[in-house]
C-alpha cells in the first residue's frame, strides 16, 4: 500500500492549521502570515482532497464588502484551478475582544445578535462554496466562574442560537449539517459542551437536531483524560458523527495540536481501525472527510509545514494499512472471537423475549453458576498484544 495521499483518501485541512504563524500566549509569531492561495496551491500538490477555514481566517475581521469580494474571487479561482474542496467552513466567534464573554452565550444580548448574525452570513458562504458540513465550536462560550453566568439561560441561549442557525438551513434549503465541537477548557476555564456526551445529550434538546451532530477531537476528548476512539464511536452509534478533527495529543495537559499519531499511537491506531473499518459486528460508517486540525511546531520555517502536513497523511496511511493487517489475520479473528467480542453483537434477550420470559428462565438465574462463568478467560491482553505487534510491523 502506497503512503503517497489521493483525494480519494478525503485528508483536508484547516486554513488555520497550515496558517498558524507560531504565536502563542508567550511568544510571538516565529513564521510570516501565508496567503491562503498559496495554502491551497500546496495543499493540493501534496495531494489533500479539501481545505477548511473560519470566515476570518481568510476575510480579515475588518474588511470591507469590496475587500471581501476580491478575496472571495480569488479563493475560488484557486479552487477551480487546483480542484480543492471546502468540505467544511466555520465561524470565528472567538478571536476579538466582542466575544471575550462567548458569542452565543454572552451576557451582553447586542453582541449575541451581533454573533448570531455572523454566523448566518457563513451558513451563506458555506452553502455557497458546497461546503457539507458547518462547525461550530464554542470556545468562549463558558466561564472561568461559576456564579458569572445563569447556567440554565447560558444553555437556552446556546439551544437558541443552534436552532436559529440549523431553522435558517432547512429555509434555505442547503445541503449542509451542522457539527458541534466538544472542548473541555482552553481558552475559557470551563467550555460549555465540554465532551461528545454532553454534545449529545444537548442535541437531544433541539428542535432541529436531525442537522446538528459532532466534530468530536482527539486532543479535546484526551486532554480531559478520555479515550477518543469511545468518543467517536458513540457519536457515531447515534449517528451524530458528523466530522472529525484529528491531531496528536500526549496526555492531560494544554491541546498541543500536534501531527496525528504523534501523541498516543495506539489510541491512533485504534481510531484509524474503526473510521476504517468499521465496529467488529457490523453498524454504522463514518462516510465523511478525515480532517487534520492540528498546529506546525513554531520552530518551523514553512518547509517543516508543509513537511509536517505530508506527515499527517502519512501517519493515517500507514495506520490504515497496519489496521487492515489486524483485521485480516487469522489469528486476531481468532482472539476476538475468544474475547467474546462477536458475541456481545448477540443481543441479550432473544427475538421476541420479554423481561417477564426472562424471569421463567431459570438458567439464567437460579440456575446460573456465576462462580463457573467467572472462571471464563477473555483473553484481552493477548489480543491487544496482537494489536501492538500489527501497529508495529511485527506481524
Amino acid at each position: 500500500m502506497s503512503i503517497e495521499p489521493t483525494r480519494a483518501d478525503r485528508f483536508s485541512f484547516g486554513l488555520w492549521t497550515v496558517g498558524w504563524t507560531g504565536a502563542d500566549p508567550f511568544g510571538v509569531a516565529t513564521r510570516k502570515a501565508l496567503d491562503p492561495i498559496e495554502a491551497v496551491n500546496r495543499l493540493s500538490d501534496l495531494g489533500a482532497y479539501g481545505i477548511t477555514f473560519h470566515d476570518n481566517d481568510l476575510i480579515p475581521f475588518d474588511a470591507t464588502a469590496g475587500e471581501r469580494t476580491q478575496i472571495l474571487d480569488s479563493f475560488r479561482a484557486a479552487l477551480e484551478q487546483t480542484g480543492l474542496k471546502v468540505p467544511m467552513v466555520t465561524t470565528n466567534l472567538f478571536s476579538h475582544p466582542v466575544f471575550k464573554d462567548g458569542g452565543f452565550t454572552s451576557n451582553d444580548r447586542s453582541i449575541r445578535r451581533f454573533a448570531l448574525s455572523k454566523v448566518l452570513h457563513n451558513i451563506d458562504l458555506a452553502a455557497e462554496l458546497g461546503a457539507e458540513t458547518f462547525v461550530m465550536w464554542g470556545g468562549r462560550e463558558g466561564s472561568e466562574y461559576d456564579g458569572s453566568k445563569d447556567l440554565a439561560a447560558a444553555l437556552e441561549r446556546m439551544k437558541e442560537g443552534v436552532d436559529t442557525a440549523a431553522g435558517y438551513i432547512k429555509e434555505k434549503g442547503y445541503s449542509l449539517r451542522i457539527a458541534l465541537e466538544p472542548k473541555p477548557n482552553e481558552p475559557r476555564g470551563d467550555i460549555f459542551l465540554p465532551t461528545v456526551g454532553h454534545g449529545l445529550a444537548f442535541i437531544n434538546e433541539l428542535e432541529h437536531g436531525d442537522i446538528v451532530g459532532l466534530n468530536p477531537e482527539t486532543g479535546h476528548e484526551q486532554m480531559a483524560g478520555l479515550n477518543f476512539t469511545h468518543g467517536i464511536a458513540q457519536a457515531l452509534w447515534a449517528g451524530k458523527l458528523f466530522h472529525i478533527d484529528l491531531n496528536g495529543q500526549r496526555g492531560i495537559k494544554y491541546d498541543q495540536d500536534l501531527v496525528f499519531g504523534h501523541g498516543d499511537l495506539t489510541s491512533a491506531f485504534f481510531t484509524v481501525d474503526l473510521l476504517e473499518n468499521g465496529f467488529p459486528n457490523g453498524g454504522p460508517r463514518y462516510e465523511g472527510p478525515r480532517h487534520f486540525d492540528y498546529k506546525p511546531s513554531r520552530t518551523e520555517g514553512y518547509d517543516g509545514v508543509w513537511e509536517s502536513a505530508r506527515a499527517n497523511m502519512s501517519m493515517y496511511l500507514l495506520l490504515k494499512e497496519r489496521a487492515a493487517a489486524f483485521r485480516a489475520d487469522p489469528q486476531v479473528r481468532q482472539a476476538l472471537e475468544a474475547a467474546g467480542v462477536f458475541e456481545l453483537g448477540q443481543p441479550t434477550l432473544a427475538a421476541g423475549e420479554s423481561a417477564a420470559d426472562l424471569l421463567d428462565d431459570a438458567s439464567a438465574f437460579a440456575g446460573f453458576d456465576a462462580h463457573a462463568a467467572a472462571e471464563r478467560n477473555f483473553g484481552f491482553v493477548r489480543l491487544n498484544q496482537l494489536a501492538i505487534e500489527h501497529l508495529l510491523g511485527a506481524r
